[in-house]
């Protein structure tokens, strides 16, 4: 589904943010992208969603060339991206309405997400009405609604406090279980890593290359966090982050 093939990418100014990154993954797969600060994981995601172009290698999605035009890839951010003068239920909606979809259908699949996701009753609110779990929220719903085959999320959770970041950790688990969307996730966060990615693709410091991809086969399971597989991997991803910061 997704191939990251030798990709480099230098900016204008000189800085190298990636070098030779090459990976796959697998339709229907989760997969982690985890490095230390500044080593480009987030310029991948920008990469695959079009929005930057490599400077060496490709970025494929399907065996096709990544254009900024996939109507099947859904982008969230660690800032949820929301219009502070837009209800929750216009934000929600808004990605179906400039896809042309009529009112009635609009509600139809928003009302559904948005009970979903427990923010029912709160269609009229604003954003700065919520908290930052419910904001995130409102942010995968309107991702969700646009039916994507491929999620690209940079640290949609960092944000958030403890007890609400590992209740959403359990949504984006359950709702890959569910629909087997591909998910490419970044995160600065070991534990998050290994709970939501079946592969987690160790990034070394700027310019980022990868150190090594780390099969998580045992991931899939709510209580993972609570078995010795769990700390085994963790503990296996952080001698590898060790390892490229020397």
């Amino acid at each position: 589904m997704i191939e990251a093939k030798s990709i480099a990418k230098t900016y204008p100014d000189g800085t190298g943010a990636l070098h030779d990154v090459t990976f796959d993954i697998r339709a229907g797969e989760s997969c982690a992208v985890i490095g230390p600060s500044g080593c480009g994981k987030t310029t991948l995601l920008l990469i695959f969603s079009g929005i930057l172009k490599p400077t060496e290698g490709k970025a494929l999605i399907e065996g096709e060339d990544v254009t900024a035009s996939l109507k099947e890839l859904a982008l969230i951010f660690q800032d949820y991206g929301l219009f502070p003068w837009k209800t929750v239920y216009e934000n929600a909606s808004l990605g179906l309405e400039l896809r042309g979809f009529g009112k009635r259908e609009r509600k139809r699949i928003v009302s559904s997400l948005l009970k979903d996701l427990d923010l029912q009753g709160f269609e009229k609110y604003y954003p700065k009405q919520l908290s930052g779990g419910m904001q995130q929220r409102v942010a995968f719903a309107r991702a969700l609604a646009l039916n994507p085959k491929i999620m690209l999320m940079d640290e949609p959770l960092s944000s958030l406090d403890a007890l609400t970041r590992e209740n959403l950790q359990n949504f984006l688990l359950q709702l890959w279980r569910q629909k087997r969307i591909t998910m490419l996730l970044v995160t600065h966060s070991i534990e998050e890593a290994v709970f939501l990615g079946r592969k987690v693709i160790v990034l070394s410091p700027r310019p980022g290359t990868v150190i090594k991809s780390v099969d998580n086969p045992d991931m899939g399971d709510l209580n993972y966090r609570t078995r010795e597989v769990f700390f085994d991997k963790c503990r296996e991803v952080r001698q590898s982050l060790d390892g490229g910061a020397i």
